[in-house]
């Protein structure tokens, strides 16, 4: 049984806590390998208490000290896979994920036909980044569980991030056939369809999963995206007006129609959006920095110097916060003001390699 973190990775795409084993060794697992068997009475004792120890700290959360107690029942009974992948699942829970690895790489060498240490040693691999060993462990999972359907969505995530798409139609189908209105197969569709521009492509096949699925908001975003992607400024917003009244602190749905209204240069609506998506998330670089630039179009400048300030606290090495912001405190006659920002605009884009950029910020110095 997989302890479920993230149940699905429909937007982010990002792999969750699929694969992770939850700790259910018992004491009673002791007895499991050859180790523990040739153990004396009171080594298999020690071992006992050990592993009692271990499932008390994890219940009440101290994985560190669990963490410690496990490493020594390993020392004890260095045969039982069970304890390696308890290992493997506390040093994921703590954030090192190549501990994790090595743990459940030592947990199949003891036990290679077990697919969910396969399974776990794959999100683990994919956690730091290494998806090539990722793919290679959850293909062994799926060799040895076919019909997991998670390890299939999982193969179908690294496949995106590897941009190998000819594999993600095949991983598509095969998801299907085990679970035929599996959403989150359609997502993975949709988004190599979006990925490699295929945005014609991209819109037949996404109107017929939302006509399947028509209360999946995130089949109708990327809809909404793939229209827009195609100059089609209309289907696109209707589509975004149906998320914004199904989901209306959606802030990502907000920020969304307050681009549209931007590019269609209605300001007002597009002011009231940037600004509402800033509230429902006040770390928002995209809606700050949106709002900047609509007030700043509108010709409230003291206003649009707030939200450029708020836009520069979010994002320090974006040197087009600090380049609006000096603009407009020069014409503001703020002078050295100005003088900072615009130096440092000017620093960064140094650093970013824009010399057109650089050129022009030292125009107005």
């Amino acid at each position: 049984m997989y302890k479920k973190i993230i149940p699905h990775i429909i937007i982010s795409l990002l792999l969750g806590g699929m694969g992770l084993i939850p700790l259910e060794l018992t004491a009673e697992a002791q007895t499991s390998s050859t180790v523990a068997t040739r153990l004396n009475p009171q080594q298999k004792q020690q071992l006992y208490n050990l592993l009692q120890q271990g499932k008390q700290y994890v219940t009440v959360g101290d994985l560190n000290n669990a963490l410690s107690i496990y490493r020594q029942a390993a020392t004890l009974d260095n045969g039982n896979p069970k304890i390696f992948s308890s290992i493997g699942y506390l040093y994921a829970s703590l954030g090192d994920y190549q501990a994790a690895a090595n743990a459940y790489q030592q947990a199949i060498t003891l036990a290679p036909d077990n697919s969910d240490f396969h399974t776990a040693l794959g999100y683990t691999f994919a956690q730091i980044g290494d998806n090539s060993n990722a793919i290679n462990a959850y293909e062994r999972a799926i060799a040895l569980q076919p019909k997991n359907v998670d390890n299939l969505i999982a193969l179908g995530v690294l496949s995106l991030r590897k941009g190998e798409y000819s594999q993600i139609e095949n991983y598509y189908q095969k998801i299907l056939t085990l679970d035929s209105n599996n959403q989150t197969a359609y997502d993975i569709m949709a988004t190599a369809l979006y990925q490699q521009n295929k945005n014609s492509e991209a819109i037949a096949f996404l109107e017929n999963a939302i006509v399947k699925f028509p209360k999946n908001n995130d089949l109708r975003l990327k809809l909404a995206t793939a229209y827009f992607k195609e100059q089609k400024s209309a289907e696109g917003l209707a589509q975004l007006k149906i998320l914004e009244s199904s989901e209306p602190n959606n802030a990502k749905v907000i920020l969304k129609m307050a681009m549209v209204y931007e590019q269609q240069k209605d300001w007002d609506n597009a002011l009231k959006a940037y600004q509402e998506a800033s509230i429902l998330d006040n770390k928002s670089i995209q809606a700050y920095g949106g709002t900047a630039r609509i007030l700043e179009q509108k010709q409230d400048y003291f206003r649009a110097i707030v939200a450029y300030r708020r836009f520069i606290e979010l994002a320090p090495l974006n040197p087009y916060g600090y380049h609006r912001l000096g603009l407009l405190l020069k014409e503001r006659g703020r002078k050295p003001e100005a003088k900072e920002m615009l130096e440092k605009a000017k620093n960064i884009y140094q650093q970013q390699g824009k010399l057109e950029s650089v050129a022009q910020v030292q125009k107005e110095l």
